[in-house]
């Protein structure tokens, strides 16, 4: 079983590497052999160097001035739900960008053993 305390530490982790556009820090909260599948339909990012590559790509290259801001999150044996609102600006489109998403992870040993993401988003007039 998964505590409040160990989660909300491994969210805020999330989001402050997100808004600080690091590999690094991501990747300290991922298992080496993490699942992150970004686009379910699509081919998942299978370990470190696949998402240290996706998440570089994505976020370091294509994103700036990114906002996160959890808003729940839920625990069910290993599983963690996460619901999240994020705000940026996408350098590639040149447009500001809203993001609602949830996030469903499986945790192991205090990191994310898998990571499913469902989200939509909107252009910010």
């Amino acid at each position: 079983m998964i505590d409040r305390k160990t989660i909300s530490k491994l969210l805020k982790i999330y989001g402050e590497a997100w808004v600080e556009q690091d590999p690094d820090k991501i990747l300290s909260i991922f298992t080496k052999n993490a699942i992150y599948h970004e686009r379910v339909l699509k081919k998942p990012y299978i370990g470190h160097k696949q998402i240290r590559k996706y998440w570089t790509y994505k976020v370091v290259n294509e994103q700036k001035d990114i906002k996160f801001k959890l808003l729940n999150f839920y625990i069910d044996g290993s599983i963690v739900i996460a619901e999240w609102d994020a705000r940026f600006f996408n350098k590639r489109k040149k447009e500001k960008i809203h993001m609602k998403e949830v996030a469903i992870m499986e945790i192991s040993k205090g990191k994310i053993k898998s990571l499913r993401e469902y989200w939509q988003n909107e252009t910010v007039r």
